[in-house]
């Protein structure tokens, strides 16, 4: 560990089943009476395994900073995985450690209109990043945004009630939630991120835009493709963070 970012101990002070494999987790920084990031950056996890070697695993945080020592975080258990598998196991009142904040995915200073993408958990860092927007109108006025969610089916759409709620209050706030395997219920969008990213580029012709987006590799290469092959994006309007 650097001197940067010593090891911190952080206890489970709440932890939310979101779906059947995935979980929302609460802590807080036992070390220090504040605990600084940037929206959109990582924390890592440093935890010995079985053998007593350690592993570390860097999450995404999933709060908006808010000048007090606590982070979320939102997890996948992982079949045959240790890191996620092990927070998804702690309970209320257990601790584990950490060390952070890194990543430089975080908002640019000069803000544009803004398209948020994510499938999965991926979500996190948008979550920090729309909540801490909207803490103020001089961060969110004058400028439209999009949070562009995709996943599988109706039971994995985390944070939902949030981002709707968000969007209700906020005339610039669009929540776009795609389901590519959606029951006879779902009266929503469908498909893939990339068809409804394809009709809010259409949609705003003409529009100064920057796009972040988070996930999988596979979604990730897809958006950046139909961004820059399609729409002809430059490579500084695109900033992505992958999982795998």
């Amino acid at each position: 560990m650097t001197e940067t970012h010593p090891i911190m101990t952080a206890r489970v002070t709440r932890s939310i089943l979101l779906s059947e494999k995935t979980k929302h987790i609460e802590f807080e920084i036992l070390d220090k009476p504040k605990f600084d990031f940037i929206a959109g950056q990582f924390i890592s996890v440093r935890e010995p395994k079985g053998d007593g070697k350690f592993v570390t695993r860097a999450y995404s945080i999933a709060s908006d900073p808010t000048n007090d020592h606590r982070f979320d975080l939102c997890l996948n258990r992982v079949e045959n995985g240790f890191m996620s598998n092990y927070l998804c196991d702690r309970e209320v009142g257990e601790e584990v450690h950490v060390h952070g904040p890194h990543g430089h995915f975080v908002l640019h200073d000069d803000l544009k209109d803004t398209i948020f993408i994510s499938t999965g958990t991926g979500v996190a860092p948008f979550r920090s990043m729309a909540r801490w927007l909207f803490q103020h109108p001089e961060r969110y006025q004058g400028h439209e945004f999009w949070v562009l969610y995709g996943t599988r089916y109706e039971e994995d759409i985390y944070y939902r009630e949030e981002f709707e709620q968000m969007a209700r209050e906020h005339s610039n706030f669009h929540y776009v939630c795609t389901l590519s395997r959606c029951g006879e219920t779902w009266t929503g969008c469908k498909g893939y991120v990339q068809d409804h990213l394809r009709e809010i580029l259409k949609a705003n012709p003409g529009r100064e835009m920057q796009t972040y987006i988070c996930g999988l590799n596979e979604m990730v290469s897809g958006v950046r493709n139909v961004l820059k092959d399609e729409f002809g994006w430059g490579r500084k309007q695109i900033n992505f963070e992958r999982y795998d």
